[in-house]
């Protein structure tokens, strides 16, 4: 069973950014996953724009950009021209006047457009969008804060993505309390990708190789 996993770069050792970076790499992590808050739209901040530059320039690996701001049709061309085309960028719908001219955009500008959907957010109230995404970020808990726990009904949410999501050509992508058990169960159903944090990843002392081939046995 093959899926993806992202390095959820909120959860890195910062005091040592560059070697943690180069580690993940050559670990075998798939991508590198970048939240950027704005303390509006989720009581908290995050990753900077400097962040994912600095990122963005010390690897190759493609850069999955969650965007937890309010309107980031405002200031959505910064963060285009600080990635490559082929990286990835999230926005939350409801956080957005016209989500779908945001979206264009980022399709314009030769990169994967997506949407990420908070636990409270239904699947109805997103439908539209999933014809022009080509990810669907599913939150499994509320977005803000690392070291949450899972909130059980989001697993319908996940059950009604994966029946739909081949007739609507877009995948599916786990974030927010990623537990083994949850790759054991999802992964075999269709989540293409899983973001890792405190949970599985960072924080356990071990080489992050080591641990990333644990994880990919999982899904076996």
């Amino acid at each position: 069973m093959q899926f993806e996993l992202m390095a959820s770069m909120m959860c890195a050792n910062y005091g040592h950014l560059e070697k943690e970076v180069k580690e993940l790499e050559e670990g075998g992590i798939d991508s590198f996953h970048i939240d950027i808050m704005d303390g509006r739209y989720v009581p908290n901040y995050a990753m900077s724009l400097n962040d994912l530059r600095y990122i963005r320039s010390a690897t190759d690996k493609p850069l999955d950009v969650h965007l937890m701001v309010e309107h980031p049709s405002s200031n959505i061309e910064l963060f285009i021209r600080s990635l490559h085309k082929g990286d990835t960028i999230y926005i939350h719908p409801e956080a957005e006047y016209h989500p779908s001219t945001t979206l264009q955009k980022v399709i314009n500008a030769g990169m994967i457009p997506g949407i990420a959907i908070n636990p409270g957010t239904s699947v109805g109230n997103v439908f539209e969008m999933l014809r022009i995404v080509d990810k669907v970020l599913v939150m499994s808990v509320n977005p803000g804060n690392a070291g949450q726990m899972y909130l059980p009904y989001v697993g319908e949410k996940y059950d009604r993505l994966l029946a739909i999501k081949n007739d609507m050509h877009f995948e599916v992508y786990w974030d927010g309390a990623c537990s083994a058990d949850k790759i054991r169960e999802f992964a075999p159903r269709g989540v293409k990708g899983f973001v890792l944090g405190t949970t599985l990843l960072f924080g356990r002392g071990k080489p992050y190789g080591e641990t990333l081939k644990k994880i990919r046995k999982m899904g076996i």
